[in-house]
Formats: structure tokens, C-alpha cells, sequence
């Protein structure tokens, strides 16, 4: 699912609400927990599951074209861990 196709759900869900007010309200979602993540806080959605990112240390990687090694910089990457219920569903366990 696209973020598009999620806006036209919520609205088709909710014909009192304008499409232009659920979109608005996706996008503030998704800026809010861009935001949280960005200052380095943990994002929970409780049955979903956890936003949060972690810290990759600098390594020596290898050019795999060339062979060449190359340093490769810290960084710091999303992380999703899936919350219980989200795991459950998936795996049939209603």
C-alpha cells in the first residue's frame, strides 16, 4: 500500500472527513514520527509495532565491482521491530 492509496482508504472509511483533511492528517503522522526518529526518540504504536534508530559503527567495506576496499562512515539507520499483535496476525494467530 502507497501512501495514496492509505489517504483514499481512510477517506472512503470516513465521508464525513474531506480528502484534503486526511491527507493532511497522514502527512502530520508521518512527519511527526520522522521528526521523533530524526532527534533520535523511539516511535511505539502500540500493537503495531516500534520505530527507532540504530547507530552502524564505521567499517572497511569492499568495492564489489572493483574489489577495492573503501572505509565506510558511521551512520545511523531505521529500525522497525514489529509489536505482538502485528506478529500474531501475520503468522495466522488471530
Amino acid at each position: 500500500m502507497i501512501r495514496s492509496e492509505l489517504i483514499q482508504k481512510i477517506a472512503d472509511e470516513n465521508p464525513h472527513l474531506y480528502q484534503r483533511d486526511v491527507e493532511r492528517i497522514v502527512n502530520t503522522i508521518f512527519d511527526e514520527v520522522t521528526d521523533a526518529m530524526s532527534r533520535g526518540d523511539r516511535v511505539e504504536l502500540r500493537g503495531f509495532g516500534a520505530f527507532s534508530v540504530k547507530q552502524r559503527d564505521a567499517r572497511v567495506g569492499r568495492n564489489p565491482r572493483t574489489g577495492e576496499t573503501v572505509q565506510v562512515e558511521e551512520k545511523h539507520v531505521p529500525f522497525f521491530k514489529t509489536g505482538k499483535l502485528l506478529r500474531d496476525r501475520l503468522n495466522g494467530k488471530d
